[in-house]
């Protein structure tokens, strides 16, 4: 788990643009990594359309807003095309990233238990510490969420 007053683990992300983002790239301003299980599925998209409808609101912020999952360029290009999200998609297909930050979990669903993404949101400072550290959040509000912890 992450500890919120530490810096935020490193890391080097292909993007849906085809780019390498690298959150110490980012320093001088803040920025939300959230991390989601799939594309394009009911509570995702959801949480993308969330952030999407407030992005201005981040904007205004400073901040940036970067989507963390699994699935690949193509998926993220799809899913940022269909709900014209206006932020950028990470790919973590071996999931270090995941595991970096704690959210690559045992899950038990329906009995069966498996591997997956518990769905966490990650505020971090210009100077690359971590403010705000939400495990395990509902997509439903969660943007608003993120933002107060931006003011606060």
């Amino acid at each position: 788990m992450i500890e919120e007053g530490r810096p935020a683990p490193d890391f080097d992300l292909g993007s849906d643009a085809g780019e390498r983002i690298r959150l110490s790239d980012l320093r001088g301003k803040p920025v939300v990594v959230y991390f989601y299980p799939k594309d394009d599925t009911p509570g995702c998209t959801t949480q993308a359309c969330e952030f999407r409808d407030d992005y201005s609101r981040f904007r205004e912020r400073g901040a940036v807003v970067l989507g963390v999952s699994p699935d690949d360029q193509a998926s993220h290009v799809r899913f940022k095309e269909k709900y014209s999200l206006p932020f950028t998609l990470l790919s973590d297909p071996d999931r270090s990233v995941a595991n970096a930050y704690g959210v690559w979990i045992e899950k038990n669903m329906y009995g069966k238990k498996r591997m997956g993404i518990n769905r966490s949101t990650f505020v971090i400072d210009a100077e690359g510490n971590v403010t705000r550290a939400m495990y395990g959040v509902k997509p439903e509000g969660h943007a608003d969420q993120v933002l107060e912890a931006l003011a606060g």
